[in-house]
């Protein structure tokens, strides 16, 4: 609904000189509506001259349509002064209606000649590189659409803060994974966190449900932002096509040249063409629909991240109301009894850590591994729902003053610290099992996952003594690097290492080929060491993998490529006819199978 009253409601205008004077109107409304200067008659005016006030008070339809039009069109120029989410000048104020108008700014203005050539950029370098794999083709794409989306923040007004940029380098650094390391897991939760961290630094959220949903907000961005492309091209191409026809031969005589004289190279030169040939990517009639999707995919990517950065979805408008708090006996006592058994059970471990496992194997039965393997799973479940615990005791815990606030962190914090014991003890459990079988994706997984936990507990008790203000982006920041130094590290890499280094000191007395031959191309150099015929029959399927493949350098990881070049100098012997036999009398190492059958790791 229109905010304009109605005809019927609005009093009758009187003529300039006719009672109180009129205030002017502000210089930006007036340039907009097209309302004449103060000395100058305007031609409502010139029509109406020597007319009566009783004629000039009853406006024809067409009039007040006009009218109408102009006092809205000034309202969309004049914006709304002192709101901190008005960008610029020809952002339309947003209407009041309700959830929305708290959490949306006003859409932004026409996007500018940066915004779209970045965008354009980005979408054709996404038909280029996109569709043979992923390497550093992701950092290749991603540049223009960073500069797309910093280009509108800066059309906007929006200024560079320093959790913006962690934000944004903590993605592009993520997206370096890819680059670096061959092994599909890494790189897929390097790819997710990159995009996470991108939407982050788009939306600048500050508050849990900000940085959760902030996270994945870019998805609403998507269709605001085509829409807003398609309305700034239009209005832009109608207003400018002489500018659009300079730039379209440009290109092309552009193109004409590069095409012309790198023939001309290529030909007389056969190192050149070689070079060129590598640099260039390949493109087929065949691949046109595939490369056309990834067009429109990197174009709606690209107008979504520039929408959100000159339009941010404000989800830190999104709040949680604090559950009604609890009596200071009702709240403190379960916790109390709870810390009282985290203790016990710590003290039990601190005796098994200091000497006591031949204790323990003379009652249980159970070797260290047997012991270590039985109670990590329980011990990581143990942790996630003591953080599930504390979260939902600060939700009811008792807020009446600073006796109250005291309680809470005598309470809560040496839970954290307990807590933090109990993941040193998986920690260890999972160390003995690993030192006993060797390494396993499934393992350093969970490792990891362990560790991060006793971040987020540090994280915790440091937010108890200095304030939780930045808890939520600092266990973000926490997560991002996380996986970066997972990725960074080459988990398969590892996994080779120490299963080889068991194998080198005697520890095993083989190593698991049917399970270090399905490894990545990272694990290479360290499965290179091992002597034939372990390692021909652990590298046969990377070398077909690695040697048989023609993917164009930036599909092509700085692992896979190092693979590459070992293999090339050392390639595997024999047919691989006598790789059944070796590595089977060790193969079960680590997977001994209960009665029923099953083993999570």
């Amino acid at each position: 609904m229109s905010d304009q009253p109605s005809e019927a409601s609005r009093p009758p205008e009187k003529p300039r000189g006719a009672g109180t004077p009129r205030p002017p109107e502000p210089p930006a409304a007036a340039e907009a509506a097209g309302t004449p200067a103060a000395n100058e008659p305007g031609p409502s005016e010139a029509r109406t001259a020597g007319a009566t006030p009783a004629d000039t008070a009853r406006p024809s339809p067409a009039q007040a349509s006009d009218g109408r039009r102009q006092r809205a069109q000034a309202a969309q120029q004049a914006g709304q002064p002192g709101s901190p989410w008005q960008h610029g000048a020809g952002a339309p104020v947003a209407k009041d209606d309700g959830m929305t108008a708290r959490l949306r700014p006003p859409p932004p203005p026409l996007i500018r000649p940066a915004v779209l050539g970045s965008v354009l950029a980005t979408a054709l370098l996404s038909a280029l590189f996109l569709g043979d794999g992923l390497g550093v083709n992701l950092l290749i794409v991603a540049v223009p659409a960073a500069l797309a989306a910093f280009f509108a923040a800066r059309a906007v007004g929006r200024r560079l803060r320093p959790w913006t940029a962690i934000w944004a380098v903590g993605g592009l650094a993520l997206l370096a994974v890819p680059a670096l390391r061959d092994a599909g897991w890494p790189t897929f939760l390097a790819v997710v966190s990159a995009f996470a961290l991108g939407s982050l630094a788009l939306h600048g959220s500050r508050s849990w449900p900000g940085v959760l949903i902030g996270s994945l907000g870019l998805f609403d961005s998507v269709v605001p932002g085509i829409i807003w492309g398609v309305r700034g091209i239009r209005a832009r191409a109608g207003g400018s096509r002489a500018n659009w026809g300079a730039t379209l031969r440009t290109t092309a005589v552009a193109l004409v040249l590069l095409v012309v004289f790198g023939t001309l190279f290529a030909s007389a030169d056969a190192a050149f063409a070689e070079l060129l040939g590598s640099l260039m990517p390949e493109a087929s009639v065949g691949a046109g629909p595939w490369r056309t999707l990834l067009f429109a995919l990197g174009l709606a990517g690209a107008l979504a991240a520039a929408h959100a950065a000159a339009a941010p979805v404000r989800w830190d408008g999104l709040t949680v109301r604090p559950a009604k708090p609890r009596g200071r006996a009702e709240w403190a006592l379960p916790l109390i009894v709870l810390n009282l058994l985290f203790a016990a059970f710590i003290t039990l471990q601190l005796v098994v850590l200091f000497g006591g496992y031949d204790k323990v194997r003379d009652v249980t039965g159970l070797s260290h591994a047997e012991y270590a393997r039985q109670g990590f799973w329980q011990l990581l479940w143990a942790t996630l729902l003591t953080l599930l615990v504390i979260a939902l005791a600060l939700r009811w815990a008792p807020r009446g003053g600073t006796g109250d606030r005291t309680l809470v962190r005598s309470v809560l914090g040496p839970l954290c610290v307990l807590t933090l014991v109990v993941v040193a003890s998986a920690l260890r459990r999972m160390d003995l099992y690993v030192d006993e079988y060797g390494l396993t994706r499934l393992r350093i997984s969970v490792a990891a996952m362990e560790l991060w936990l006793g971040v987020v507990l540090i994280l915790i008790l440091a937010a108890g003594v200095f304030g939780a203000r930045f808890l939520p982006r600092a266990v973000a920041v926490s997560a991002a690097a996380g996986v970066l130094a997972f990725g960074l590290l080459s988990p398969d890499g590892l996994i080779a290492e120490q299963n080889v280094q068991r194998f080198e000191d005697g520890r095993s007395t083989s190593i698991d080929i049917d399970y270090v031959k399905d490894l990545s191309a990272d694990a290479v150099p360290a499965l290179d060491r091992l002597p034939e015929p372990e390692r021909s029959c652990a590298l046969r399927i990377i070398q077909n993998d690695v040697l048989h493949d023609d993917t164009p350098w930036y599909a092509t990881s700085w692992g896979e490529a190092r693979a590459k070049e070992i293999l090339e100098k050392r390639p595997v012997k024999g047919d691989g006819s006598d790789c059944y036999r070796v590595g089977r009398e060790g193969a079960g190492d680590g997977y001994e199978p209960d009665d029923d059958g099953y083993d999570p790791y």
